[in-house]
């Protein structure tokens, strides 16, 4: 039904669409004038379904690759999606991938058409992270992740757009521009992975790639109605995936992971199999990857922790309702629903210690100056200042003592919290909370662009380290921070 629903919408029979060559911008004139293309039974399907379809010869790879090319054509100039296109060499790769299904061949990802986050490198391509000074930078090999896929027969049809630095709620820069929401080109699809979110909401293809620190996978698959999955720390290698000019060397940084965005739950796992296991080049070279069978084969084995509220902030009322259905329906279909655990850490504690961690995540992109600054104020800050920007201030200079465990009085480690979600993950085999906390404008997540942002001779360091500001004085009025 939600597919049926989309391709309505995309082809004009909804409120709000997308559409290709037409001088209105507004949602309305979009469906007025979405019928330039038509909807095809290609265009929603899934990995499974088009591996079959391919298997069988219903449609070739080169033939299925047009029709996925004709559709970015012309409906993504109104989204701005797919910035980065390789077009040619994807043909190269359908032809090839022809060939091997004429042979027998059978990978997880022969002949599917696919994009994948503009910060990944490919071999000929840019790689800008939204830098305007990297504008020109080329990598000379793939990402890891990019050579997995690949190797598993994927047809990558380009790079999809990002924000300055990988680091907004939002997909813009000065280089590519702004990236829409297909269910309205007025709102975000998000950020930082919001153009890989749009193309697979688009009928882009059935599969993208994109990263994690802070909601870059999940809030994208939120805005635009399509699945992503943030895997385990470490479980898909970061070479490649590191900001120009840096050369592709092994190594995972802290936080971050790499992670699959797709219309399915189901396609998220053939993907995630695609790409996941330790870099060749490093811990590749004595361990494999054996990820362990699902506890459970059917719904009614499955237990079930509901969180639908925070004790930082308010969640929107309509997500709440929505979880508290899901969490109806799970009941009735036999999973053992929980709102509660004495097992899972304080929410607050735990919010705090990320706001720690992500601050020293990114402080070494900080230029010194600012990190001197940075450096007087959490000095400056009063102990019984437990805000999440003080926390986030406190940890852009805490010491390396202080990152590897040994938290402050009172205060718990990661460590700490992470045992306590392992406890309560025996007892609970999943979790449903709110997507995360975004910053909302009037109540809907309409494009924000404070001009302070769009400077292209900010470094990234001073771009984050002022976000929260531009933030803060953008949430007077009728603006706030909430889960939506």
């Amino acid at each position: 039904m939600m597919d049926q629903e989309r391709r309505n919408i995309l082809s004009g029979s909804g409120g709000v669409a997308i559409a290709g060559a037409t001088t209105a911008t507004t949602p309305v004139a979009f469906a007025r004038n979405a019928h330039s293309i038509s909807v095809s039974e290609w265009d929603y399907h899934t990995i499974r379904g088009l591996t079959e379809a391919l298997q069988a010869r219903q449609i070739s790879a080169s033939e299925l690759l047009e029709h996925t090319i004709a559709r970015i054509e012309a409906l993504d100039e109104r989204l701005n999606s797919v910035v980065v296109r390789d077009f040619e060499r994807a043909r190269e790769a359908a032809r090839a991938a022809d060939i091997a299904l004429a042979r027998g061949e059978r990978r997880l990802l022969l002949g599917i058409p696919m994009t994948i986050k503009e910060a990944f490198n490919i071999a000929g391509l840019p790689t800008t992270w939204g830098f305007p000074q990297f504008k020109d930078f080329v990598p000379k090999e793939d990402a890891v992740i990019v050579s997995r896929a690949k190797s598993a027969g994927a047809v990558i049809l380009g790079k999809t757009n990002v924000p300055l630095g990988l680091a907004d709620f939002q997909s813009y820069n000065d280089i590519y521009g702004t990236t829409n929401n297909p269910w309205d080109i007025g709102r975000s699809p998000g950020g930082s992975s919001g153009g890989s979110a749009a193309a697979l909401a688009a009928g882009f293809g059935p599969l993208s790639f994109g990263s994690d620190i802070g909601g870059s996978l999940r809030v994208p698959a939120h805005f635009c109605g399509v699945y992503a999955h943030k895997p385990t720390f470490g479980l898909v290698p970061f070479r490649g995936y590191n900001p120009p000019p840096l050369p592709p060397l092994p190594g995972n940084g802290d936080l971050a992971v790499i992670g699959p965005l797709a219309r399915t739950a189901a396609d998220l796992a053939s993907a995630l199999d695609a790409v996941a296991g330790p870099d060749e080049e490093s811990a590749g070279i004595g361990y494999r990857l054996a990820l362990p069978p699902a506890r459970h084969q059917n719904l009614g084995g499955f237990r079930v922790l509901v969180i639908d509220r925070h004790p930082l902030m308010p969640t929107d009322s309509a997500v709440r309702s929505a979880i508290d259905q899901l969490a109806e329906r799970l009941a009735k279909a036999g999973v053992k629903v929980a709102n509660t655990s004495a097992l899972l850490p304080d929410l607050a504690d735990s919010a705090r210690l990320y706001m720690r961690l992500l601050g020293s995540a990114k402080s070494a992109s900080v230029p010194r100056d600012l990190y001197e600054k940075t450096q007087s104020a959490a000095t400056a800050l009063r102990p019984s200042d437990n805000s999440l920007g003080a926390e986030r201030t406190r940890g852009t200079v805490m010491s390396h003592r202080d990152w590897l465990g040994r938290p402050p009085r009172f205060r718990p480690s990661r460590r700490t919290i992470r045992c306590r979600l392992r406890r309560d993950t025996l007892r609970s085999t999943a979790r449903r909370t709110p997507i995360t906390r975004v910053f909302c404008v009037g109540g809907s997540c309409h494009h924000v662009r404070p001009p302070s942002h769009r400077r292209a001779d900010r470094s990234f360091a001073d771009w984050s380290a002022n976000r929260d500001t531009n933030h803060r004085t953008l949430s007077r009025g009728s603006h706030d921070y909430r889960f939506c």
